[in-house]
């Protein structure tokens, strides 16, 4: 192969058919798989295989949904179903269609080592997991949700690389020593030759955009992503997605998972930001964590406070500047500007389930009443909401870390990095061996849960509150103006209003565990209960809120155990 100036190396050999084998051969000695492989047919050791990049999509022209529409579900390909792969998938989507679901979100499908991995230990980030189905099953698995009218969105990981079949610093300086991430090396995206380490990973981002049509892009862990140039690596990927986007003439975002409060990520380029299109909401996900279980450990010292979840709903973030306890030090800055829409929030996602020391799901740490009531503060919030696979019906099988690596000095090292990991939250017990596969095998969830009892009338419950959610669409991008949010501490509840074209709707969210008067101030008026989650038609105990309510600025009303009730306003007839 010919070197050129920069350092790359080519040639150019025709007549490849797809499915030929090839490896590099580094300074005669090294034989190494390609590291922009799009197929590793047999692992992460293996030859990399030249694909067929053709594929007749059915809707060529998709142009995705608008951010503000999208009901995200993430799932795990390889145990949403028995089979673990793309085509499994398929044949559920129109159950994801159904109940309310507009995006589904895949964690990680770039190669990883064995057959079952988070994904997070990718190595290959051009190559789709060969035992998911490759290249092929996503494309087929992208066109399927596209004909539903789903999008697709794909989670990427570009502050690391996991450590078995990482042959990328064999082939130049992809990495540096001047950071370090809780994963391993840290990326080179400031130091010497950090240019084309950067077109590297932005390239990545347009294959899995154009080459692949997915609609969106979730990167992981952007505080692992180590960049003090005065052009981020971010700043630059929005860039050039900007730019791909207006050309493809689709929609098509970037959404970062970052734990810094930092606003900076979603706001303009011309107010000083990076210009990404949304962030997950970590401090929405604690602040009602700790009011449905009442945990306090780790992270969870800094919440526990009705007002907390209250100004999650009026703010986006807890944390604005204030001090934190479990970090000893301020964190976070303003988000009252950030618009609702590009905040995601959760009850559950495959960290705070996975990162738990058993991997226990809501469902194994509160009541059914819990349940619903979880489901009505991320659904009806003005947020984007994002779905877990299957607690939607209450999946029980846990979703535990699992790896398959074959170095067993790594495979003792992930046992011992998980149980340091859990230390700051005291949990007692032994936690499951992440390379056993019997680990892997109990995340597999079960389907047909969702016909079974309580777990029928909450998969019916998500459906109603999906629908309300959509006739009330306007809460998906109102203002902080049209919104107004306070937490009773003694009375354990949460009170927020927003005003929408049909007038006001109203929430009263009440974590006490005994049923109890709650004063909430109500505007002057008639209103209407749209629904209680404490009714007997989901299996609650019985609503003790009546039908109608003609309020006079404030208004006590009951609500059971860990229930919501919404009211709607009644519009006063014009006189003639």
């Amino acid at each position: 192969m010919a070197k050129d100036p920069r350092g790359y190396h080519e040639a150019v050999v025709s007549h490849l058919e797809p499915g030929t084998l090839y490896r590099y051969r580094l300074d005669g000695e090294k034989e190494r798989p390609d590291p922009a492989s799009r197929f590793q047919f047999g692992g992460v050791h293996g030859p990399s295989q030249v694909v067929d990049p053709d594929f007749s999509w059915s809707e060529p022209h998709w142009p995705g949904l608008a951010l503000k529409d999208y009901v995200l579900y993430e799932l795990h390909v390889g145990t949403f179903t028995s089979d673990g792969t793309f085509s499994a998938i398929i044949p559920r989507l129109d159950e994801l269609k159904d109940l309310g679901i507009t995006a589904v979100e895949l964690m990680p499908v770039a190669q990883f080592p064995g057959n079952r991995n988070w994904g997070y230990d990718g190595v290959y980030p051009f190559a789709v997991q060969n035992s998911y189905g490759g290249p092929g099953g996503l494309r087929q698995l992208v066109d399927a949700c596209h004909q539903r009218g789903l999008a697709v969105v794909m989670d990427v990981v570009y502050n690391h690389l996991g450590p078995e079949g990482n042959y990328l610093a064999d082939f130049g300086p992809y990495f540096t020593d001047s950071y370090r991430t809780p994963w391993g090396p840290a990326v080179n995206y400031d130091g010497p030759y950090s240019d084309d380490v950067r077109r590297y990973f932005i390239e990545n981002a347009l294959h899995w955009l154009i080459d692949f049509r997915i609609d969106a892009l979730r990167i992981d862990a952007v505080h692992g992503i180590f960049d003090f140039s005065a052009r981020p690596f971010l700043e630059e990927l929005a860039l050039t997605v900007s730019e791909h986007t207006e050309r493809l003439n689709r929609r098509i975002y970037l959404i970062a998972e970052s734990d810094l409060n930092d606003s900076r990520l979603v706001r303009s380029l011309e107010a000083g930001g990076y210009g990404l299109d949304a962030q997950w909401n970590d401090d929405f996900h604690h602040a009602l964590h700790t009011l449905l279980t009442g945990e306090r450990t780790g992270y969870y010292e800094d919440f526990g406070l009705c007002r907390d979840l209250a100004k999650a709903f009026q703010d986006g973030v807890v944390y604005s500047g204030e001090y934190s306890r479990y970090r000893k030090r301020r964190h976070g800055n303003d988000s009252r500007a950030i618009p609702a829409h590009r905040l995601l929030v959760f009850s559950q996602n495959h960290d705070q389930v996975g990162n738990r020391m058993l991997g226990e799901r809501l469902s194994a740490l509160v009541s059914f009443e819990g349940l619903k009531l979880a489901a009505g503060v991320v659904i009806l919030s003005p947020f984007i909401p994002l779905l877990f696979m299957g607690e939607e019906y209450g999946e029980i099988s846990p979703f535990p870390y699992f790896v398959s690596h074959s170095d067993p000095y790594l495979i003792e090292a992930t046992r011992q990095g998980r149980r340091q990991e859990f230390a700051a939250f005291r949990w007692e017990g032994e936690s499951p061996d992440p390379q056993d596969e019997t680990t892997f095998l109990s995340a597999k969830l079960n389907h047909d849960l969702g016909d079974e009892g309580k777990h029928r009338v909450l998969l019916k419950f998500y459906r109603e509150l999906l629908g309300l959610r959509k006739t009330l669409r306007e809460a998906a991008r109102m203002s902080r103006e049209r919104r107004d949010a306070v937490g009773f501490e003694r009375h354990k509840a949460v009170f927020l209003i927003w005003r929408v074209s049909e007038g006001q709707a109203a929430a009263i969210f009440h974590f006490g565990d005994t049923a109890a008067p709650i004063p909430v101030p109500l505007p002057v008026g008639g209103w209407i209960k749209r629904i209680d989650s404490a009714e007997e038609t989901w299996d609650g105990p019985g609503s003790a809120v009546p039908e109608t309510v003609t309020s006079d600025g404030e208004e006590s009303l009951t609500l059971a155990p860990q229930s919501f009730v919404i009211l709607m306003r009644v519009e006063e007839p014009q006189p003639m």
